[in-house]
């Protein structure tokens, strides 16, 4: 009996100290987390669309509303309207947005070597963020 109590004592304390490191057990012992590997996945494939054009031009199917606030008179009406109309199969699609007015549509027509159009990315366009990420 006294070797099963100071047993339990051992254990209880290494399990206190990786607590104490901020570690979780799974970590500890070298096992990934199912969150980790979760997340590791999502991270993935949005740094892998970063090395795309989507990293260095504004993505009509992708980017949220503050990603057009460097061009100006595009923030927020105009981006609005992008992102409501979106996806888009070509960069000139956006030119046949209904509802536009000719100087919108000249500051598109402007501003076209700006976008790109990839592939619609869940992980970057979920739950609507894309009108308010959020960020303030």
């Amino acid at each position: 009996m006294k070797i099963l109590s100071r047993f339990l004592v051992v254990l209880t304390l290494i399990v206190g100290c990786l607590g104490f490191l901020g570690q979780s057990p799974a970590q500890a012992l070298g096992l990934p987390s199912s969150s980790t590997i979760v997340a590791e996945a999502l991270i993935n494939q949005v740094d892998a669309k970063l090395t795309t054009e989507y990293g260095q031009k504004i993505d009509l199917n992708n980017s949220d509303i503050r990603d057009f606030r460097d061009l100006r008179g595009f923030y927020p009406n105009l981006a609005g309207k992008i992102i409501k109309n979106a996806p888009y199969d070509e960069i000139d699609d956006v030119l046949t947005i209904p509802g536009l007015s000719d100087k919108q549509k000249e500051q598109l027509q402007a501003n076209l070597d700006k976008f790109t159009v990839t592939e619609t990315s869940q992980e970057l366009t979920e739950g609507d963020d894309r009108y308010n990420p959020g960020v303030y």
